[in-house]
């Protein structure tokens, strides 16, 4: 149970009915007596799964444990504990990269001008990164949905100077319960000691002339540019087959039926910052994206790093598409997921 399960010591002494001590002597004397043989090997090597996602997808991926017959809440909450700790340790060594640089370099220099689509450049007349020690400062840009909401719900604490947290893609609030994105990016701004950007503009436009015409708007384009010039992506995957946890934008009410005969059309497995992905990983001409708010894989791939967060096996697909996209740099992941993503990649 402690070994195979991951059971705590009180847990398995309160099913077995003894103290504590008694099951640290238990299990003191099966390393003893050769029933239980730790070893150690060197994580991340060719044959490993890290190292089996390194060599097909490019992807540095961190494989979090969970024991068998743990619930889907469960898988997700100790996924989302280990991706809140390396997106804040990204963030701060980002943060301290930039302050090096800068103490060799005039400040502001390396500021990153340049908006996609058109969109003004952040240090000219847009919205500003926050500075940093020395010069321009840190932009994290931050999805929403079930996953990044456990993700900003366990954030550790740390004030890292100069970061800037932009919402990378619109969202207007669930028809029903589900997660917010003003909490999850009022949570990741107040964990990190961050400036905070909204995108206020719905997950999906109704009309692409709407969003045409969104984006021409100098207040919206300030925001594309700064969610544009991010140094991370933090994001989860949604996936349109669900499992017991939802993927809020298929459940909550961003697409109407006419939009889910399309999807279906469409052979759309889910999708990353809103935009719709099909299971060999293409996007650019399913007709739903010139509605979608969200950066496409393609815009995402300008970002440096880009940290995917996914638990659940029914996402297999769907993250596998997202990797076939080349969406990520890093990756934190269950092992059975991990371990489904690799069988549907070598079926395939």
């Amino acid at each position: 149970m402690y070994y195979v399960q991951g059971e705590t010591m009180e847990v398995i002494a309160h099913h077995l009915g003894v103290s504590r001590s008694t099951v640290s002597r238990l299990l003191d004397r099966a390393r003893a007596t050769g029933i239980v043989r730790i070893e150690l090997t060197q994580p991340g090597g060719a044959g490993s799964i890290e190292g089996r996602f390194a060599s097909l997808f490019g992807v540095r991926a961190q494989i979090v444990p969970v024991r068998e017959g743990a619930t889907e809440i469960h898988r997700l909450q100790q996924v989302a504990g280990v991706a809140a700790a390396r997106m804040v340790e990204i963030t701060a060594e980002l943060a301290e990269r930039r302050a090096s640089e800068a103490l060799g370099a005039p400040v502001g220099a390396g500021a990153d001008d340049a908006g996609m689509g058109g969109a003004e450049g952040c240090g000219r007349g847009g919205l500003e990164a926050a500075p940093g020690p020395g010069g321009r400062g840190v932009v994290v840009g931050v999805a929403w949905g079930t996953t990044m909401s456990e993700v900003s719900a366990v954030l550790p604490a740390r004030q890292v100077p100069g970061v800037t947290v932009v919402q990378l893609n619109g969202a207007t609030d669930p028809m029903e319960m589900g997660p917010s994105a003003g909490e999850v990016l009022s949570r990741v701004g107040h964990a990190l000691g961050a400036r905070v950007v909204a995108f206020p503009v719905p997950a999906f436009f109704d009309h692409v002339a709407t969003r045409e015409a969104m984006w021409s708007e100098r207040s919206v384009r300030r925001v594309l540019a700064l969610a544009r010039s991010a140094d991370l992506a933090v994001f989860g995957v949604g996936s349109v087959v669900q499992g017991v946890l939802p993927s809020q934008v298929y459940e909550g009410g961003h697409v109407s039926r006419a939009d889910r005969v399309a999807l279906r059309r469409e052979q759309v497995v889910g999708d990353v910052c809103t935009v719709l992905l099909r299971a060999d990983g293409s996007w650019s001409d399913i007709a739903l994206n010139a509605r979608a708010t969200g950066p496409t894989p393609a815009q995402l791939a300008r970002i440096p790093r880009r940290l995917c967060v996914v638990a659940g096996r029914a996402k297999a697909p769907a993250l596998l598409a997202a990797l076939r996209a080349r969406v990520a740099t890093d990756l934190v992941v269950d092992d059975a997921t991990a371990r489904a993503v690799l069988d549907l990649a070598s079926a395939s």
